[in-house]
């Protein structure tokens, strides 16, 4: 498609592959401390070194199933390159991911990826390239794969992190309800240790996408022939995406962990413990989920739980829409880019 060499190619993806990881901080990263820091069991600085030091360790040993996905939801003819749509797919993820951090919109990395790489490859080689999933689903193995899969889990953990933080908000309700304040210290202490494995099933899954998009651009570029990714692209992808959380993810923090229901230490124990088991599911099932559309459903949870007509749910059917949207704004995003790319280099 373009006249320019596969080695300039391959160092703008990474690069840019690099700046998606970033803004995924901004994102997702924000969205696993947000509870911890509003509940008032740690400090900015203090949620953010675990969340960092955990979701490192989840980054690296957090294995391949959701890499794995993430690579094979497109199967691109032979004259087309693969390095241009990868580079147009990140560009349009993270100028939505960028546009909803400033708007302080817990939207989802994972959804703007995706949306990235339908719209590059609907644009590059038609509909048929993208794998949907769709005949297995109905005519083969009636399992979810390619972006059936994606779609499923996009949609059906947020659910699933409702529904856990919902019957742990009401049986910790009925369990604790003769508790003295004191409690909360306890809940407060309970909170690093659960927040250090949530932020390690973050760094196992969130950071996952990225390395699929860079094992894919690897091999493509012609340096590497391995299925898995090398250790450095794992812990780039870990390390840059939670200096992200340290660069402005506050005012997403803020709507999860105040905007949507005022969250005290039981209901972070809570919403932790629901996001844990949900995004722990998905990885091991190999599904790309997002932890900010998971954290949100099962804050939405235990507030439903607790006072379901103090919940915010203006605020909440914001993000709904947001959630919506994100994926086929940015595939015209992505798709606007790769045409641009295509016009410009052709010319020339």
């Amino acid at each position: 498609m373009v006249d320019i060499s596969t080695s300039v190619l391959l160092i703008l993806v990474i690069a840019f592959c690099l700046l998606f990881a970033l803004t995924n901080g901004l994102h997702d990263a924000s969205s696993v401390v947000a509870t911890f820091i509003c509940s008032g069991a740690a400090s900015p600085r203090q949620a953010i070194l675990l969340a960092s030091a955990f979701g490192m360790i989840g980054a690296v040993f957090g294995g391949n199933a959701v890499a794995n996905t993430i690579s094979n939801v497109i199967d691109l003819p032979p004259d087309i390159s693969l390095l241009p749509i990868l580079l147009s797919a990140i560009l349009g993820a993270v100028i939505w991911n960028l546009l909803t951090w400033k708007l302080g919109l817990p939207s989802s990395s994972t959804h703007a990826l995706v949306g990235g790489i339908i719209g590059a490859v609907l644009v590059s080689s038609g509909y048929r390239h993208v794998l949907w999933g769709w005949n297995e689903l109905i005519n083969g193995s009636h399992q979810l794969t390619g972006i059936t899969l994606v779609t499923a889990a996009l949609i059906f953990s947020p659910l699933l992190g409702f529904v856990f933080a919902f019957i742990l908000g009401k049986i910790t309700k009925v369990l604790l309800r003769n508790a003295k304040f004191g409690l909360n210290k306890g809940l407060n202490r309970l909170q690093w240790a659960i927040a250090g494995f949530l932020s390690y099933s973050h760094g196992a899954n969130d950071t996952q996408k990225i390395i699929g998009i860079l094992t894919l651009a690897l091999a493509a570029g012609g340096t590497s022939t391995v299925q898995t990714a090398p250790l450095w692209v794992r812990i780039s992808g870990g390390l840059v995406m939670f200096i992200g959380t340290l660069l402005g993810g506050w005012s997403i923090m803020k709507t999860i962990g105040r905007g949507i229901y005022e969250i005290r230490p039981i209901h972070s124990v809570n919403s932790q413990l629901a996001s844990l088991g949900s995004i722990l599911f998905a990885t091991a099932a190999g599904a790309p989920v997002s932890t900010t559309h998971v954290v949100v459903g099962s804050v939405m949870g235990v507030g439903a739980a607790d006072q379901y007509k103090i919940v915010h749910w203006r605020i909440v059917k914001e993000i709904i829409k947001s959630w919506f949207i994100t994926i086929p704004a940015a595939a015209a995003v992505s798709a606007v880019i790769y045409t641009a790319f295509h016009f410009i280099f052709r010319a020339v």
